[in-house]
């Protein structure tokens, strides 16, 4: 069954480009955590996506909302990722493709490749619950980032 709104968001810890381990209930304890996964590194869509994160970075921080980025690929290779794009904010490695899957954000094949994320955007609050979700079988379509932003909105307010 996957993640839906209105329900808890399931529990991860995942390891950051550093070897950290980031956990969700440390990252929705600062504010609303917007998640976002993505199906492969250094792939155009996906690198698209990321710098379009980055460079609206100010805004999601102006709403108060933390980015995490993931994706199946190792640690090393989105370490490289992170630093060729400058990004201010997290990748993590879902590399043994739990957290994906108890999302319902993992393709069971993408052109002959089994275990990719799908391209997927979660928010969850601090309360832990999931106000939004939005898991697309197109890995070639972004994210919605204006609903995303209308939602962190909301929540700000609330």
């Amino acid at each position: 069954m996957p993640a839906e709104v209105g329900q808890p968001a399931p529990s991860f810890e995942l390891s950051d480009t550093a070897g950290v381990k980031v956990s969700l209930e440390e990252c929705t304890r600062r504010g609303p955590t917007v998640l976002l996964f993505f199906p492969l590194a250094f792939t155009p869509v996906c690198t698209n996506e990321l710098t379009k994160m980055r460079d609206d970075f100010a805004t999601y921080k102006e709403l108060g909302a933390n980015i995490l980025a993931a994706s199946v690929d190792s640690p090393f290779s989105l370490k490289v990722l992170a630093e060729q794009l400058k990004l201010p904010f997290p990748l993590l490695s879902d590399f043994n493709k739990e957290t994906a899957a108890v999302y319902g954000a993992l393709y069971d094949d993408l052109m002959g490749l089994r275990g990719v994320a799908k391209r997927s955007a979660f928010i969850i609050d601090t309360a832990g619950v999931i106000r939004y979700r939005w898991v697309t079988d197109d890995a070639g379509q972004l994210p919605r980032f204006d609903e995303i932003k209308e939602v962190l909105k909301r929540i700000a307010t609330t």
